[in-house]
C-alpha cells in the first residue's frame, strides 16, 4: 500500500468547515463564508505541506540526502560506465607550459 500524500488537503478541508461553521454562527451572508473559508483552507494546506515536507526532510539519513542532492544539482554527472570530466584547462591569465612571452596564450577561436 502506498503512503499516504493527501494530509495537507484534509488538514485543509477540516479548517474549511470549522471556518464556514464559524462564519454561519456569527451570521455572515453565504459569500464571506464561502471566501473566509476559501482563504482558510488554502492557508492552513500550505502551512500543513510545509511542516510535513520539513519533517519529512528531517528524517532523510546522510545517505538518501546525498543522493537527492545529487540527484537535483545542476551539474552534469557521468552516466554509469561512463567516463568523468577531463581535467580543468587552466586559467586564460596564467602563462601558457611552452611560451615565454609574459602576456597570455594566443588562441584560435571562431570568435568574431
Amino acid at each position: 500500500m502506498a503512503k499516504f500524500r493527501g494530509l495537507h488537503v484534509v488538514a485543509g478541508i477540516a479548517a474549511m468547515l470549522v471556518a464556514a461553521f464559524l462564519g454561519s454562527a456569527m451570521k455572515l451572508n453565504n459569500t464571506a463564508v464561502v471566501m473566509s473559508s476559501s482563504v482558510v483552507f488554502v492557508a492552513v494546506a500550505m502551512w500543513a505541506d510545509s511542516a510535513l515536507t520539513r519533517r519529512r526532510r528531517e528524517s532523510l539519513t546522510l545517505q538518501q540526502a546525498a543522493s537527492l542532492e545529487q540527484a537535483t544539482s545542476l551539474e552534469p554527472h557521468p552516466a554509469p560506465g561512463q567516463p568523468g570530466p577531463g581535467p580543468e584547462a587552466p586559467p586564460l591569465d596564467s602563462p601558457s607550459p611552452g611560451g615565454s612571452s609574459g602576456g597570455p596564450a594566443k588562441r584560435e577561436d571562431n570568435a568574431a
